[in-house]
Protein backbone atom coordinates (compact mmCIF):
# COMPACT_ATOMS: atom_id res chain seq x y z
CA UNK A 1 0.00 0.00 0.00
CA UNK A 2 2.41 2.50 1.39
CA UNK A 3 6.40 2.00 1.96
CA UNK A 4 6.47 4.37 4.87
CA UNK A 5 3.19 5.16 7.12
CA UNK A 6 3.17 8.12 10.18
CA UNK A 7 0.34 7.26 12.61
CA UNK A 8 0.66 10.68 14.91
CA UNK A 9 -1.02 9.55 18.39
CA UNK A 10 0.55 6.43 17.68
CA UNK A 11 0.80 5.23 21.12
CA UNK A 12 -3.22 6.17 21.93
CA UNK A 13 -6.03 3.98 22.12
CA UNK A 14 -6.90 4.99 17.85
CA UNK A 15 -3.21 5.56 16.81
CA UNK A 16 -1.78 2.14 18.31
CA UNK A 17 -4.70 -0.33 17.24
CA UNK A 18 -4.92 1.35 13.65
CA UNK A 19 -0.74 0.54 13.52
CA UNK A 20 -1.26 -3.44 14.50
CA UNK A 21 -4.33 -3.91 12.37
CA UNK A 22 -1.98 -2.67 9.15
CA UNK A 23 1.07 -4.56 10.13
CA UNK A 24 -0.38 -7.26 9.60
CA UNK A 25 -2.00 -6.86 6.62
CA UNK A 26 0.41 -4.99 5.07
CA UNK A 27 4.08 -6.24 6.50
CA UNK A 28 6.29 -4.53 4.16
CA UNK A 29 5.54 -1.29 5.06
CA UNK A 30 7.07 0.79 7.64
CA UNK A 31 4.99 2.09 10.31
CA UNK A 32 6.03 4.71 12.38
CA UNK A 33 3.90 5.82 15.56
CA UNK A 34 4.98 8.73 17.02
CA UNK A 35 3.58 9.86 20.34
CA UNK A 36 4.05 12.23 23.43
CA UNK A 37 2.78 9.53 26.17
CA UNK A 38 0.92 12.84 27.83
CA UNK A 39 -1.88 10.25 28.22
CA UNK A 40 -1.33 8.34 31.62
CA UNK A 41 -1.74 4.61 30.11
CA UNK A 42 -0.20 5.32 26.64
CA UNK A 43 2.94 3.94 27.95
CA UNK A 44 1.85 0.62 27.95
CA UNK A 45 1.42 0.21 23.79
CA UNK A 46 5.25 0.70 23.42
CA UNK A 47 5.88 -2.72 23.91
CA UNK A 48 3.19 -3.70 22.53
CA UNK A 49 4.23 -1.90 19.47
CA UNK A 50 7.83 -3.42 19.32
CA UNK A 51 6.81 -6.71 19.36
CA UNK A 52 4.90 -6.07 16.03
CA UNK A 53 7.67 -4.66 14.86
CA UNK A 54 6.56 -0.98 14.56
CA UNK A 55 8.50 1.95 15.13
CA UNK A 56 7.93 3.82 17.73
CA UNK A 57 9.05 7.52 17.93
CA UNK A 58 8.68 9.52 20.84
CA UNK A 59 7.82 12.84 20.08
CA UNK A 60 5.11 15.66 19.37
CA UNK A 61 3.63 17.06 16.61
CA UNK A 62 3.27 20.54 18.03
CA UNK A 63 7.08 20.96 17.43
CA UNK A 64 8.39 20.60 13.56
CA UNK A 65 11.23 19.38 13.99
CA UNK A 66 10.03 16.28 15.55
CA UNK A 67 8.14 15.64 12.35
CA UNK A 68 10.82 16.49 10.34
CA UNK A 69 13.58 14.60 11.62
CA UNK A 70 11.30 11.12 10.38
CA UNK A 71 12.23 11.30 6.38
CA UNK A 72 10.22 10.79 3.81
CA UNK A 73 6.73 10.00 4.74
CA UNK A 74 4.18 8.50 1.66
CA UNK A 75 0.99 8.52 3.96
CA UNK A 76 0.28 10.26 7.55
CA UNK A 77 -2.45 9.12 9.86
CA UNK A 78 -3.54 11.96 12.01
CA UNK A 79 -4.96 10.79 15.27
CA UNK A 80 -3.42 12.68 17.66
CA UNK A 81 -5.59 14.81 20.11
CA UNK A 82 -6.13 16.17 23.31
CA UNK A 83 -9.46 14.56 23.26
CA UNK A 84 -11.41 15.99 26.18
CA UNK A 85 -14.79 18.32 25.52
CA UNK A 86 -14.08 19.43 28.99
CA UNK A 87 -10.82 20.92 27.95
CA UNK A 88 -9.48 24.47 28.46
CA UNK A 89 -12.52 25.31 30.90
CA UNK A 90 -11.52 26.59 33.65
CA UNK A 91 -7.92 26.59 32.72
CA UNK A 92 -5.59 28.00 29.70
CA UNK A 93 -6.77 26.40 26.34
CA UNK A 94 -2.96 26.84 25.02
CA UNK A 95 -2.17 22.94 24.73
CA UNK A 96 -5.59 22.04 23.31
CA UNK A 97 -5.10 24.48 20.40
CA UNK A 98 -1.35 24.13 19.68
CA UNK A 99 -1.95 20.31 19.68
CA UNK A 100 -5.60 19.67 18.01
CA UNK A 101 -4.70 22.74 15.16
CA UNK A 102 -1.35 23.76 15.21
CA UNK A 103 -0.33 20.43 15.42
CA UNK A 104 -2.54 19.56 12.88
CA UNK A 105 -1.46 21.96 10.35
CA UNK A 106 2.39 21.24 11.17
CA UNK A 107 1.27 17.53 9.94
CA UNK A 108 0.10 19.30 6.58
CA UNK A 109 3.30 21.06 6.25
CA UNK A 110 5.52 17.76 6.40
CA UNK A 111 2.63 15.83 3.67
CA UNK A 112 2.54 18.79 1.71
CA UNK A 113 6.45 18.68 1.50
CA UNK A 114 6.52 14.90 1.13
CA UNK A 115 3.43 14.80 -1.09
CA UNK A 116 1.63 12.13 1.45
CA UNK A 117 -1.66 11.10 1.40
CA UNK A 118 -3.24 12.17 4.25
CA UNK A 119 -6.12 10.91 6.76
CA UNK A 120 -7.47 12.75 8.99
CA UNK A 121 -9.65 11.76 12.12
CA UNK A 122 -12.43 14.44 13.34
CA UNK A 123 -15.34 14.07 15.63
CA UNK A 124 -18.73 14.06 15.88
CA UNK A 125 -18.54 17.32 18.18
CA UNK A 126 -17.45 19.42 15.17
CA UNK A 127 -21.73 19.59 15.57
CA UNK A 128 -23.20 22.46 17.89
CA UNK A 129 -24.04 21.64 21.16
CA UNK A 130 -26.71 24.24 21.38
CA UNK A 131 -28.15 23.08 18.53
CA UNK A 132 -27.98 19.27 18.93
CA UNK A 133 -29.76 20.21 22.87
CA UNK A 134 -32.80 21.64 20.51
CA UNK A 135 -34.12 18.58 18.76
CA UNK A 136 -36.95 17.10 19.99
CA UNK A 137 -36.51 13.51 21.91
CA UNK A 138 -38.99 10.88 23.45
CA UNK A 139 -38.00 9.27 26.90
CA UNK A 140 -38.29 5.60 26.94
CA UNK A 141 -38.29 3.15 30.22
CA UNK A 142 -34.05 3.15 29.11
CA UNK A 143 -33.35 6.01 26.72
CA UNK A 144 -33.65 8.95 25.02
CA UNK A 145 -35.20 8.53 21.08
CA UNK A 146 -35.15 11.20 18.09
CA UNK A 147 -39.06 12.02 17.16
CA UNK A 148 -39.61 11.72 13.83
CA UNK A 149 -40.70 15.22 12.75
CA UNK A 150 -37.50 17.46 13.46
CA UNK A 151 -37.39 21.46 12.30
CA UNK A 152 -33.92 21.00 11.68
CA UNK A 153 -32.34 19.95 8.54
CA UNK A 154 -29.18 17.16 8.45
CA UNK A 155 -31.71 15.16 11.27
CA UNK A 156 -33.16 11.55 10.78
CA UNK A 157 -34.33 8.24 11.79
CA UNK A 158 -31.05 7.73 11.27
CA UNK A 159 -29.00 10.10 13.35
CA UNK A 160 -26.88 13.42 12.67
CA UNK A 161 -25.89 13.90 8.81
CA UNK A 162 -23.28 15.86 6.81
CA UNK A 163 -26.35 18.65 6.21
CA UNK A 164 -26.50 19.23 9.90
CA UNK A 165 -26.26 22.85 10.74
CA UNK A 166 -22.92 24.32 11.45
CA UNK A 167 -23.41 27.50 13.77
CA UNK A 168 -23.11 28.07 16.92
CA UNK A 169 -21.02 27.10 19.91
CA UNK A 170 -19.32 23.43 20.06
CA UNK A 171 -16.68 23.66 22.54
CA UNK A 172 -13.15 24.42 22.83
CA UNK A 173 -12.25 20.68 21.59
CA UNK A 174 -14.87 20.52 18.78
CA UNK A 175 -13.69 24.07 17.10
CA UNK A 176 -10.36 23.23 17.12
CA UNK A 177 -11.08 19.94 15.13
CA UNK A 178 -13.22 21.75 12.84
CA UNK A 179 -10.54 24.71 12.58
CA UNK A 180 -8.08 21.99 11.21
CA UNK A 181 -10.99 20.64 9.10
CA UNK A 182 -11.13 23.78 7.03
CA UNK A 183 -7.56 24.08 6.77
CA UNK A 184 -7.01 20.58 5.28
CA UNK A 185 -9.40 21.60 2.83
CA UNK A 186 -7.37 24.69 1.75
CA UNK A 187 -4.34 22.21 1.47
CA UNK A 188 -6.46 20.13 -0.89
CA UNK A 189 -6.95 23.23 -2.94
CA UNK A 190 -4.26 24.48 -2.74
CA UNK A 191 -1.09 22.15 -2.57
CA UNK A 192 -3.73 19.25 -4.82
CA UNK A 193 -3.35 17.04 -1.00
CA UNK A 194 -5.03 13.90 -1.23
CA UNK A 195 -6.75 13.93 1.95
CA UNK A 196 -9.69 12.81 3.63
CA UNK A 197 -11.78 13.46 6.86
CA UNK A 198 -13.74 11.25 9.07
CA UNK A 199 -15.79 13.03 11.89
CA UNK A 200 -15.76 10.05 13.97
CA UNK A 201 -18.41 9.63 17.14
CA UNK A 202 -17.68 7.40 20.20
CA UNK A 203 -15.14 5.12 19.42
CA UNK A 204 -13.68 2.44 21.63
CA UNK A 205 -12.01 -0.89 22.05
CA UNK A 206 -8.98 -2.94 24.05
CA UNK A 207 -6.43 -1.17 24.72
CA UNK A 208 -8.81 2.79 25.36
CA UNK A 209 -7.73 4.28 28.79
CA UNK A 210 -11.02 4.99 29.44
CA UNK A 211 -11.59 8.46 31.95
CA UNK A 212 -14.82 10.27 32.78
CA UNK A 213 -14.18 12.67 30.31
CA UNK A 214 -13.13 10.80 27.73
CA UNK A 215 -13.63 6.76 26.66
CA UNK A 216 -16.57 6.30 29.21
CA UNK A 217 -17.10 2.63 27.52
CA UNK A 218 -14.00 1.23 28.77
CA UNK A 219 -14.36 3.70 32.07
CA UNK A 220 -18.06 2.01 32.84
CA UNK A 221 -17.05 -1.47 32.16
CA UNK A 222 -13.99 -1.01 34.43
CA UNK A 223 -15.52 0.40 37.41
CA UNK A 224 -17.78 -2.47 37.87
CA UNK A 225 -14.38 -4.64 37.27
CA UNK A 226 -13.18 -2.81 40.17
CA UNK A 227 -16.21 -1.92 41.97
CA UNK A 228 -15.21 1.52 41.68
CA UNK A 229 -17.36 4.56 41.95
CA UNK A 230 -19.97 5.63 38.92
CA UNK A 231 -22.29 9.24 38.29
CA UNK A 232 -24.84 9.71 35.69
CA UNK A 233 -24.50 13.22 35.16
CA UNK A 234 -26.62 15.62 33.45
CA UNK A 235 -30.39 15.28 32.11
CA UNK A 236 -31.73 14.64 35.75
CA UNK A 237 -29.06 11.33 36.63
CA UNK A 238 -30.97 9.06 34.87
CA UNK A 239 -28.54 7.45 32.84
CA UNK A 240 -30.70 7.97 29.48
CA UNK A 241 -28.65 9.86 27.27
CA UNK A 242 -27.71 7.97 24.07
CA UNK A 243 -24.61 7.26 22.25
CA UNK A 244 -23.97 5.41 19.17
CA UNK A 245 -20.19 3.47 19.79
CA UNK A 246 -18.35 1.88 17.27
CA UNK A 247 -15.45 -0.58 17.63
CA UNK A 248 -12.12 0.18 16.91
CA UNK A 249 -11.97 -2.62 14.13
CA UNK A 250 -14.98 -1.39 12.42
CA UNK A 251 -13.16 1.80 11.44
CA UNK A 252 -9.91 0.27 10.61
CA UNK A 253 -12.01 -1.89 7.68
CA UNK A 254 -13.12 1.48 6.36
CA UNK A 255 -9.73 3.44 6.71
CA UNK A 256 -8.39 0.14 4.76
CA UNK A 257 -10.69 0.45 1.67
CA UNK A 258 -10.12 4.66 2.08
CA UNK A 259 -6.48 4.32 2.14
CA UNK A 260 -6.36 2.08 -0.87
CA UNK A 261 -8.21 4.42 -3.11
CA UNK A 262 -7.78 7.99 -2.21
CA UNK A 263 -8.89 9.60 -4.93
CA UNK A 264 -12.18 8.03 -5.28
CA UNK A 265 -12.72 9.26 -1.32
CA UNK A 266 -10.20 12.99 -1.83
CA UNK A 267 -11.08 16.22 -0.34
CA UNK A 268 -14.64 14.60 1.10
CA UNK A 269 -16.01 14.81 4.70
CA UNK A 270 -18.00 11.78 6.17
CA UNK A 271 -19.58 10.86 9.42
CA UNK A 272 -18.29 7.61 11.14
CA UNK A 273 -19.64 6.04 13.87
CA UNK A 274 -22.06 2.92 14.59
CA UNK A 275 -25.38 3.91 13.37
CA UNK A 276 -28.78 3.77 15.46
CA UNK A 277 -28.22 -0.09 15.49
CA UNK A 278 -24.81 0.35 17.49
CA UNK A 279 -26.27 2.88 20.07
CA UNK A 280 -26.80 2.24 23.69
CA UNK A 281 -27.82 4.71 27.07
CA UNK A 282 -25.68 4.58 29.97
CA UNK A 283 -28.71 3.07 31.77
CA UNK A 284 -28.27 0.21 29.01
CA UNK A 285 -24.59 0.16 29.31
CA UNK A 286 -25.06 -0.48 32.96
CA UNK A 287 -27.16 -3.48 32.81
CA UNK A 288 -24.65 -4.94 30.47
CA UNK A 289 -21.91 -4.16 32.75
CA UNK A 290 -23.68 -5.84 35.39
CA UNK A 291 -24.22 -9.00 33.42
CA UNK A 292 -20.68 -9.62 32.13
CA UNK A 293 -18.79 -8.84 34.74
CA UNK A 294 -20.99 -10.05 37.44
CA UNK A 295 -20.64 -7.37 39.65
CA UNK A 296 -23.26 -4.53 40.76
CA UNK A 297 -21.87 -0.80 41.73
CA UNK A 298 -23.93 2.16 43.03
CA UNK A 299 -24.09 5.04 40.53
CA UNK A 300 -25.29 8.47 41.48
CA UNK A 301 -27.29 11.12 40.19
CA UNK A 302 -25.88 14.04 39.40
CA UNK A 303 -28.90 16.15 37.78
CA UNK A 304 -27.06 19.04 36.21
CA UNK A 305 -26.01 19.21 32.74
CA UNK A 306 -22.06 20.28 32.27
CA UNK A 307 -20.85 22.58 30.01
CA UNK A 308 -21.77 21.07 26.03
CA UNK A 309 -23.26 17.70 27.22
CA UNK A 310 -25.60 16.52 24.79
CA UNK A 311 -28.24 14.08 25.42
CA UNK A 312 -28.45 11.86 22.01
CA UNK A 313 -25.84 11.41 19.09
CA UNK A 314 -26.45 9.17 16.51
CA UNK A 315 -24.40 9.07 13.23
CA UNK A 316 -25.67 8.85 10.21
CA UNK A 317 -23.59 6.69 7.86
CA UNK A 318 -25.64 7.12 4.69
CA UNK A 319 -23.00 8.79 3.34
CA UNK A 320 -19.91 6.61 3.43
CA UNK A 321 -21.82 3.93 3.15
CA UNK A 322 -23.43 4.56 -0.18
CA UNK A 323 -19.39 5.52 -1.62
CA UNK A 324 -17.91 2.43 -0.24
CA UNK A 325 -20.00 -0.16 0.98
CA UNK A 326 -18.41 -0.02 4.73
CA UNK A 327 -20.56 -0.55 7.75
CA UNK A 328 -20.11 -1.07 11.35
CA UNK A 329 -20.61 -4.94 12.47
CA UNK A 330 -19.40 -5.28 16.14
CA UNK A 331 -22.63 -5.00 18.27
CA UNK A 332 -22.55 -3.17 21.87
CA UNK A 333 -22.72 -6.09 23.85
CA UNK A 334 -19.96 -8.27 22.12
CA UNK A 335 -17.87 -4.36 22.55
CA UNK A 336 -18.27 -4.64 26.29
CA UNK A 337 -17.39 -8.49 26.29
CA UNK A 338 -14.21 -7.95 24.59
CA UNK A 339 -13.34 -5.09 26.66
CA UNK A 340 -14.45 -6.97 29.78
CA UNK A 341 -11.74 -9.75 29.08
CA UNK A 342 -9.04 -7.90 28.18
CA UNK A 343 -9.56 -6.10 31.44
CA UNK A 344 -9.43 -9.10 33.35
CA UNK A 345 -6.14 -10.79 31.56
CA UNK A 346 -4.10 -7.30 31.89
CA UNK A 347 -5.46 -6.63 35.28
CA UNK A 348 -2.20 -5.97 37.07
CA UNK A 349 -1.41 -3.31 34.58
CA UNK A 350 -4.15 -1.61 33.88
CA UNK A 351 -6.03 -1.78 37.45
CA UNK A 352 -3.71 1.21 38.95
CA UNK A 353 -4.54 3.10 35.50
CA UNK A 354 -8.70 2.35 35.27
CA UNK A 355 -9.43 1.34 39.01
Amino acid sequence: MFKRILITGGAGFVGSNLAVFLKKDFPKSEIICLDNLKRRGSELTISRLKKENIKFVHGDIRNKEDLENLGKIDCIIECSAEPSVLSGYGESPEYLINTNLLGTINCLELARKNNSKFLFLSTSRVYPSKTINKLKLLETETRLELEKNQSIKGISEKGISEQFPMEGSRSLYGATKLASEIIINEYVDAYKLQAVINRCGLLTGPWQMGKIDQGVIVLWIAKHLFKGKLNYIGYGGKGKQVRDILHIRDLYRLLKIQLSDMKKFNGKTYNVGGGRKRSISLLELTRLCQKHSRNKVTVGKIKENRKHDIPIYLTDNSKIEKESGWKPVISPEQIVIEITNWIKNNKKELEPILK
